[in-house]
């Protein structure tokens, strides 16, 4: 588990084929400090794990269906990468709970700068835009932010979007501050938002559609 509280602004060492998967080296030297093999660390919001480390770089493997489903499939030599360790009993939780297990992307549709912060909005699937609702949480590229505004409920699935203001230590401190219009990002919506879904997708198809959430059909 995670918190959306970036730890380190790491860089991709190597990318290194491997069949179907890839092997990435990430310089971190923050969060190897202490991190031992089989530990977890948030890559721009996706939970890998720990194969090999030196005392600045760590190397992990991603697996198809991350590289199928993320923007980690377009990492290249040099890239800054959002980095945090897994959360340890007793931490602070400065920003909200987030698995590591990202939904799909999401594409920076517009950017808007004020006086030090950023109005950012973008466009999301017509399977994830139920997830995201206004004033709720959102992880992108591994950032714990706070849903500013979502499109209007009568806009159409296929052109859902949601904006999200971006202080000045986060644009300092995160990839977020580079990012443009097009740019791939990595989405992870409310675990919680996720779970009611399932819910009520279950009871649907039981054939008791508006009973109680959780509550089987007889």
């Amino acid at each position: 588990m995670f918190t959306g509280i970036i730890e380190e602004l790491g860089t991709v060492t190597a990318v290194d084929e491997r069949g179907d998967s890839v092997a990435l080296t990430v310089r971190g030297p923050l969060v190897v400090s202490d991190a031992q093999h089989g530990d977890s660390i948030s890559v721009s919001g996706v939970c890998l794990t720990v194969v090999e480390q030196t005392p600045e770089t760590f190397t992990a493997f991603v697996m198809k269906q991350t590289l199928d489903m993320s923007a980690h499939g377009s990492l290249r030599s040099g890239d800054r990468v959002n980095l945090e360790r897994a959360a340890s009993v007793g931490d602070r939780l400065g920003g909200h709970i987030v698995q590591g297990h990202i939904d799909g992307t999401a594409t920076v549709l517009e950017t808007d700068d004020g006086d030090g912060w950023r109005r950012v909005r973008f466009t999301l699937s017509p399977e994830l835009s139920p997830l995201v609702v206004d004033k709720g949480s959102v992880a992108i590229d591994g950032v714990s932010l706070t849903v500013s505004a979502v499109s209007p409920e009568s806009t159409a699935r296929d052109a859902a979007w949601f904006e999200v203001s971006l202080i000045p230590e986060t644009l300092a401190a995160t990839t977020l501050g580079a990012r443009v219009p097009g740019d791939r990002v990595n989405v992870e919506t409310d675990v919680l938002a996720r779970h009611v879904r399932r819910m009520l997708r279950l009871d649907a198809a039981a054939g008791a559609p508006g009973a109680p959430v959780g509550v089987e059909a007889r």
